[in-house]
């Protein structure tokens, strides 16, 4: 049976990786948009040859942001401390409730270890603020259902 600790490393490489994929498939679809629009020879037709450039630099632009929130989120895990025990809910803390057990990191949604679910969650969505500072035998109330913090790690 794993610790904890391991259990909080191991979610906390689950959710490197959740962004290096985001990072690297936001990358490639820059690099393959880019790739489009070098090879995009005008046409006869000039207004079709704008069309099409605008629409790959409207995919570009759209790629960008994707790639940008990814780095915002490398750079959210970069300031979590998971070495840490927690006595109140905090980036990091691995909070089991009667209703799931959370970790405190990023919006990164469901990982499984050992048949366990752990839901990844940012202390910026709504649950997160529910939770944030809470301690051990405090409630919350979250979508019509109540959440008991039975432990925090």
């Amino acid at each position: 049976m794993k610790t904890k600790l391991e259990i909080k490393r191991e979610l906390f490489s689950l959710c490197k990786d959740y962004v290096d994929d985001k990072i690297q498939n936001a990358e490639e679809a820059i690099e393959s948009a880019q790739s489009s629009a070098n090879e995009e020879t005008k046409s006869s037709s000039g207004d079709q040859y704008e069309t099409s450039r605008s629409m790959i630099q409207l995919e570009i632009e759209k790629y960008s942001e994707q790639l940008n929130d990814g780095l915002k989120l490398k750079k959210a895990l970069s300031q979590i401390n998971i070495e840490k025990t927690y006595q109140t809910v905090l980036p990091g803390s691995l909070v089991s409730t009667n209703n799931g057990i959370f970790f405190m990191a990023i919006s990164a949604g469901k990982l499984n270890i050992d048949k366990t679910e752990y839901i990844a969650i940012s202390l910026s969505s709504p649950i997160g603020q529910a939770l944030y500072n809470k301690a051990i035998k405090d409630e919350i109330t979250f979508r019509d259902k109540v959440y008991l913090i039975k432990s925090i790690n």
